[in-house]
């Protein structure tokens, strides 16, 4: 019943209405302000449609879980600091994005076999061990909510740990014995060395534009991203086409998903996350949201940049004026614009590919890893 039944001119609180169907939904409730009627949507309903992982951690368990599987037994050696460290950062959480995605884009490929597996493995020891080397560069205290591994057993074994995982990941890609994935493994390690040599290169420079910005996470971050996406279609045999297509999507997936960690480093959702706000500021990194608050603001600003960023001259009210000249600049809110493109190309990416679920899962991602700003 609308509200020109019975109750027009009294209070609607807690009644239910009747839809033009003759149902009364149990989302929807009308309520009655003088002559006004209200609509309120069912909140808890809306949040269970924000995209998310458990589709795509669903449709891979079996297959993660033996990738768990090798993951310990690869990390066993005679040197009892080696799985003790490595173990606390691959135990700590994290969502094995990577390992994922490999896992998914075989599936989605039509593979049947599980040479998948220890690849899948081979790309989360990479990973590990970029995180140990980067806590030690960047001096981190945190990774994941805990203690970094350098904050617990310092710097050189962090390094030396780090190193192990990388030899592991080569004696799994041996293993394989397929050159093909040896040498996109390999490529991609190199690359991704060469993208963390690049950050350090622009930290506390300034004048690093977009297009450097772009090149340095290209490397760092989406080069993985698409070598575990480009390894599904290349054990599944599968045409060229398809295997260009996954490394497009792997790739602006990943410049998407870093250009989001970019803009949570400035957010207060970041402490959600288990990871401290304000890191690249304090660290003088150069991240999209400085370059373009930087290159919109006027000289009064700029010199703030400069102070805090170059010379690293900070005071405690420091980062929250960066983050309202960021905010007067409409520099997070355009950063997330310039995800949201990425997303769309990686998600065109994949429409060669016949609709399955794997690949409905691979498309909901991409919305997940944008949709983690908010």
């Amino acid at each position: 019943m609308g509200p020109d039944g019975p109750y027009a001119h009294g209070s609607w609180d807690n009644r239910q209405a009747t839809n033009a169907k003759g149902r009364t939904p149990d989302a929807d409730k009308w309520i009655l302000r003088g002559n006004a009627v209200a609509l309120v949507v069912d909140l808890e309903g809306e949040r269970q449609k924000k995209p998310n992982l458990d589709k795509l951690q669903a449709l891979v368990a079996d297959d993660l879980k033996a990738v768990n599987e090798v993951i310990v037994q690869r990390m066993e050696s005679p040197v009892a600091l080696i799985p003790q460290l490595a173990g606390h950062l691959v135990a700590s959480g994290g969502k094995r994005l990577r390992p994922i995605l490999t896992l998914a884009s075989a599936r989605m490929c039509g593979y049947q076999g599980n040479r998948h597996i220890p690849l899948a493995a081979c790309v989360e020891f990479i990973h590990t061990a970029t995180l140990l080397h980067d806590d030690v560069v960047d001096e981190s205290e945190l990774r994941r909510g805990q203690a970094s591994a350098n904050a617990v057993w310092g710097n050189q074994a962090s390094v030396l740990v780090g190193d192990f995982l990388f030899s592991r990941a080569f004696q799994v890609m041996v293993a394989d014995g397929a050159i093909k994935v040896l040498k996109i493994l390999s490529d991609a390690s190199a690359v991704i060395a060469e993208g963390e040599v690049m950050q350090l290169m622009t930290t506390g420079d300034t004048a690093t534009g977009e297009a450097n910005y772009l090149e340095v996470i290209t490397a760092k971050t989406a080069e993985l991203f698409a070598a575990a996406c480009r390894i599904g279609a290349v054990v599944a045999e599968r045409p060229k086409a398809e295997e260009d297509a996954l490394l497009s999507y792997g790739t602006n997936l990943g410049i998407a998903f870093q250009l989001i960690d970019d803009v949570l480093d400035y957010s207060a959702k970041q402490a959600e996350l288990g990871k401290t706000v304000g890191d690249d500021f304090r660290e003088g990194k150069i991240s999209l949201p400085t370059i373009l608050a930087f290159n919109r603001g006027n000289e009064t600003e700029r010199t703030f940049w400069r102070r805090t960023l170059e010379d690293m001259d900070q005071t405690d009210d420091d980062l929250a004026h960066a983050i309202t000249l960021m905010t007067k600049h409409h520099a997070l809110s355009d950063t997330v614009d310039r995800a949201r493109h990425y997303g769309a190309v990686a998600r065109d990416a994949l429409g060669i590919f016949p609709e399955n679920p794997q690949k409905l899962a691979l498309l909901e991602l991409v919305d997940f890893c944008i949709e983690r700003a908010y």
